[in-house]
């Protein structure tokens, strides 16, 4: 008997790796040559791999997290030792073992995982559900008032930036210098401790010159700036949906235990399936986007992760499994950024999810951007399309299966490999396929063939 239930596929393995890399170097450890002590129970894997110093690496994987630590130094996170740990289990059933208990250097951190989770079926440690109550809530509140003001005064300031610039004219951008002139602004707003709009002025140097319409998408872009700065500088009086989104824009977040264990908290249980796990790394922090729907609900969920060099990215969820959880919603006008909360049960392979048509996707983006102007894409699963090159050879689109309609690709994804995969996978037949669609385009991330695999 499978002491940890139905064995990953390879596919869902390798869907954790964070590059082709750690792929193909995971795949050369997934043999019992480099591994002894080897073990599996209670929703773990755990063993030992031989490398080039005199002591093994020591590597866990917590499958119900799926959570992992390695002794190794490499920063990437799974690391090629718990890929190929998992690689190992998945593909030969005989090779690790199962019923004996870890050994003590994987036993303390499971328990530690599960202790700060709240028990056996309590959230991941790393998924932010521990909960820390400020030692002085008086103090709290007065740093968070001194905040406020602080982000006030820099929406301000910001106001009278984009005051001064359209007094002077837009091409007075590029003629002070393209993006320094911003960057300079940008860092006012992190010294007001505004994040978000210290993000949102730096794309603003990015738009400066950028192409022949620059000017256009600039004044687009001072104007959500614009509507930002206002909508904070007036939060008192805007709806609470509405001015809890222009909080978390500016930069003022909620801390996940405050959603799963405050005094409002409120979670939605649901078998939730996994669409999509995305890693971008800026050189100092990784964020891990994970997307889900909800089976019963059919709530669209966005659950964000950090790491760095000293703060490795504790949980994974490879495309195509399934959750049963406790989600709590971030508070907004359309939430979707989401907490994990309880686990009920491991997670396990689920089916090819539902989709709409092309017409539907935009229409649900447009919902959503009503209730929130400055949202950049609405995730969504379309069925039934096939890629196809775009007119005139240029770009690619996702047609209906009617061919009535026709959804232009995300420019962002042509420098990847991603249309031609997904054109691969299709070899000309209707496909269903998970994304991102906003202004502009389709952004493609999983493609199911039946089985999901990332673009």
């Amino acid at each position: 008997m499978n002491p940890l239930g139905e064995r990953w596929t390879t596919d869902q393995v390798l869907a954790l790796a964070p590059d082709e890399a750690s792929r193909r170097a995971g795949g050369k450890l997934a043999a019992p040559g480099p591994w002894s002590g080897t073990g599996a129970d209670d929703g773990a894997v755990w063993g030992l791999c031989r490398g080039s110093g005199k002591k093994p690496y020591q590597a866990v994987v917590d499958i119900k997290g799926p959570a992992f630590r390695c002794s190794c130094p490499s920063r990437k996170f799974p690391c090629k030792h718990a890929l190929g740990l998992l690689l190992l289990w998945a593909g030969d059933a005989g090779a690790v073992a199962g019923g004996e208990p870890p050994p003590q250097w994987a036993g303390e951190w499971l328990a530690g995982r599960r202790e700060r989770a709240g028990g056996p079926g309590g959230a991941a440690a790393g998924s932010g559900a521990a909960s820390r109550a400020p030692a002085d809530p008086a103090a709290a509140e007065r740093r968070a008032e001194r905040r406020m003001r602080r982000i006030g005064a820099g929406a301000t300031e910001l106001e009278q930036r984009l005051t001064d610039l359209l007094q002077s004219g837009l091409a007075s951008a590029d003629r002070a210098g393209g993006g320094g002139s911003w960057d300079e602004t940008a860092a006012r707003m992190v010294d007001a401790q505004a994040p978000g709009l210290a993000t949102r002025v730096r794309e603003l140097g990015s738009v400066v010159a950028s192409g022949p319409d620059w000017p256009a998408r600039l004044l687009e872009e001072c104007a959500l700036l614009h509507l930002l700065g206002r909508g904070f500088l007036g939060i008192e009086g805007l709806p609470a949906p509405l001015a809890a989104t222009v909080r978390s824009r500016v930069g003022l977040t909620t801390e996940a235990a405050e959603l799963l264990a405050g005094p409002d908290a409120a979670t939605v249980r649901d078998r939730w399936l996994v669409l999509a796990q995305q890693d971008s790394d800026d050189g100092t922090l990784t964020t891990r986007r994970i997307h889900l729907r909800g089976e019963r609900t059919g709530r669209m969920a966005l659950h964000l992760s950090f790491g760095g060099a000293h703060r490795p990215l504790d949980l994974a969820l490879p495309p195509g499994l399934v959750l049963d959880a406790d989600l709590a919603f971030y508070p907004g006008a359309r939430p979707l950024r989401a907490a994990l909360g309880e686990r009920y049960a491991p997670a396990v392979p689920g089916p090819v999810p539902p989709g709409c048509g092309i017409d539907a996707a935009l229409a649900a983006y447009g919902d959503a951007l009503r209730d929130d102007p400055w949202l950049e894409s609405w995730p969504v699963v379309l069925a039934d399309v096939t890629p196809i090159p775009g007119r005139d050879g240029e770009g690619w689109q996702l047609a209906d299966a009617d061919g009535e309609s026709a959804l232009p690709l995300d420019p962002r994804c042509l420098g990847r490999s991603g249309p031609w995969q997904l054109a691969a996978i299709s070899g000309g037949a209707p496909v269903t396929v998970f994304g991102a669609c906003g202004h502009r385009g389709f952004l493609p991330l999983t493609v199911w063939d039946p089985a999901p695999v990332s673009l």
